[in-house]
């Protein structure tokens, strides 16, 4: 993993698979609001039944839990600490994500990543 940094974000980014680390601290930056980041963090719906291979968590190394975000009916799966450290998007989810979820209204987390990865702006 190599660590990126923008406007005082770093941001883990694994360049063998594209997936994308994002801890706690990381969020509270990039929401500018801890209690926000930590909503989103706690919101999402544990997902049951998957057949995804475990990640295990950077930080604390237990096993992460998949995690539903979006409708029932096209759901992103993601990986989230069960200790809350942070969320795994593998690549490509990140953006889904952000898409499906009311989470960025003013743009600015695309904005950034778009600076980084090149992500198209919608």
């Amino acid at each position: 993993m190599i660590v990126l940094e923008l406007e005082q974000v770093e941001i883990d980014y694994c360049c063998d698979c594209g997936g994308i680390w994002l801890d706690a601290g990381e969020l509270e930056l990039l929401f500018e609001d801890t209690n926000q980041a930590g909503q989103l963090v706690k919101s999402f719906a544990t997902a049951t039944g998957l057949k995804e291979d475990v990640r295990r968590c950077p930080i604390c190394l237990a096993k992460m839990d998949k995690v539903s975000v979006g409708s029932e009916n096209e759901p992103v799966i993601i990986d989230r600490c069960a200790k809350l450290h942070g969320l795994w998007f593998d690549r490509g989810e990140l953006s889904q994500t952000l898409s499906k979820g009311n989470f960025d209204k003013e743009k600015k987390i695309i904005k950034l990543l778009a600076e980084v990865f090149s992500f198209k702006k919608s």
